[in-house]
């Protein structure tokens, strides 16, 4: 999940912006109740004004696109209606710094722009599993996926003996990534240490861009998780078109959103010999989302009267959506607002009534999404229970964003449900959503962190292969 699993939390979301020829990047701490989140806003000119995306790296959440960006100087405004943000800032050209407000939710919080990447916490830390030196072979390939008439870019390696038995291909988590998986900002690219860990042991890797992002095209905003299923699809087709190639044991090995993709492809095509889930979930995505929520609320500190309020409008975002799946967009975010409305009275007591009015309007505005409706209604059990090949399941401990005890719980009971023999669920004792040993689990840690995967995993991943 990013992209982490994307998330309903009306907090968590961050922003940014820019200078007077504002174009490039721009970077902040957003004081938001516990740990300060980095922001980092990437900015362009065009024939018609600026475009933007933002990056909240302690959150794992990269190129998220802003839908306006205005700037008439000295004043610029930003905002992105999915997330329901809105910054205001004013450009100093002395210091070349963009002082202002982020609002989200009907909260406010200060949040200073500059170009001094220094902000970025570790963002110039080195990261000792970067790989050094490449002792095998590396192909740039491109392959189309047939459904969505775009082209995937990505990057094969080979042991250079050529005496591969096996073969992965590599799936993002949710939110635009490239092949490495990379979390850009504080340096991190969990595929690339993935993929030479497991190339340098003999396996064969393909891992590529999220469509729309880096050298793939496509349309990433407008897919769902079943969408980017065809990719993957593609990427397995592609493996099985190559004579050098389709006798390989092909297997996916899926991280986060993508330890829910990996199953809806391992059930219905037959050239998938075994997965991986890395981080996946077990339970529907309306449980999860209120988990994920909720604990992301209490990581950051907020009070209990704001984690109560957000809880209670997921609460029915997510249930209104889930029952009525094929209602028209107009008539879904009248019925959320509506029922939101009928059960606010406990709530007004602890709550400003325009704090509480500035949510609704946030979490009536994300169930317009594509992504979100479709993942609201997503179980994956439905997929897992149909899944016949070897499958290895890892979850943190730690990992507040996908609870290892309930979701590999889900996984093991859907896959004994398919009658599948041949399984192997296991919960990695103090590592957190990205894999890495960690001490809360928090999101705010990933950046402090100079592990990129825990070596045990590295090790567990590759020694499952090789037993098969």
């Amino acid at each position: 999940m990013k992209r982490i699993i994307a998330t309903l939390s009306l907090i968590l979301f961050v922003s940014f912006s820019f200078a007077q020829n504002i174009e490039g990047d721009w970077y902040g701490l957003l004081k938001v109740p516990g740990p300060s989140l980095t922001v980092v806003l990437h900015l362009k000119k065009g024939d018609t004004g600026y475009t933007g995306t933002m990056d909240s790296p302690d959150q794992n959440a990269m190129g998220m696109p802003m839908d306006k960006v205005e700037f008439s100087n000295p004043r610029l405004v930003i905002s992105a209606v999915r997330m329901g943000m809105r910054y205001e800032g004013v450009y100093n050209a002395d210091s070349n710094k963009i002082s202002g407000v982020f609002h989200q939710g009907g909260l406010q919080f200060p949040l200073s722009l500059s170009k001094n990447r220094s902000l970025i916490k570790a963002a110039n830390q080195p990261r000792p599993q970067d790989p050094k030196d490449f002792p095998y072979r590396q192909e740039e390939v491109m392959f189309t996926n047939p459904k969505g008439g775009h082209q995937l870019a990505g990057t094969l390696t080979l042991p250079t003996n050529g005496k591969a038995k096996k073969i992965v291909v590599l799936i993002t988590g949710s939110g635009p990534q490239n092949r490495n998986e990379e979390v850009a900002a504080f340096n991190h690219r969990p595929f690339l240490v993935l993929s030479d860990w497991l190339t340098r042991n003999g396996i064969a890797v393909l891992r590529y861009d999220d469509r729309g992002t880096a050298k793939s095209t496509g349309n990433f905003l407008e897919a769902t998780t079943a969408d980017f299923a065809d990719d993957v699809e593609a990427a397995v087709n592609y493996i099985g078109s190559r004579p050098d190639l389709k006798k390989l044991s092909l297997g996916l090995v899926g991280h986060s959103e993508g330890g829910i993709i990996a199953p809806i492809i391992a059930g219905r095509n037959k050239q998938v010999k075994f997965i991986i889930l890395l981080a996946g979930t077990g339970v529907p995505s309306v449980e999860l989302l209120r988990q994920q929520n909720e604990d992301l609320m209490r990581a950051s500190g907020l009070p209990d009267s704001t984690v109560a309020l957000n809880s209670y409008i997921q609460r029915i975002i997510t249930t209104t959506i889930a029952g009525y799946p094929d209602l028209a967009l107009p008539a879904l975010k009248q019925k959320i607002s509506s029922s939101l409305n009928q059960g606010l009275e406990p709530y007004l007591k602890n709550n400003d009534r325009t704090i509480i009015d500035g949510m609704i309007a946030v979490a009536a505005e994300r169930s317009l999404t594509k992504w979100t409706r479709y993942f609201i209604q997503f179980n994956p059990a439905v997929y897992l229970s149909k899944v016949k090949c070897p499958v290895l399941a890892l979850n943190g401990t730690l990992d507040i964003q996908v609870k290892a005890e309930p979701n590999l719980a889900g996984i093991k009971s859907a896959l004994e449900k398919a009658g599948n023999k041949n399984f192997e669920i296991v919960a990695m004792p103090n590592l957190n959503h990205l894999f890495q040993k960690a001490i809360t689990g928090n999101v705010n840690e990933y950046s402090e962190l100079t592990e990129t995967i825990n070596p045990e995993v590295l090790n567990k991943v590759s020694n499952w292969i090789k037993t098969l």
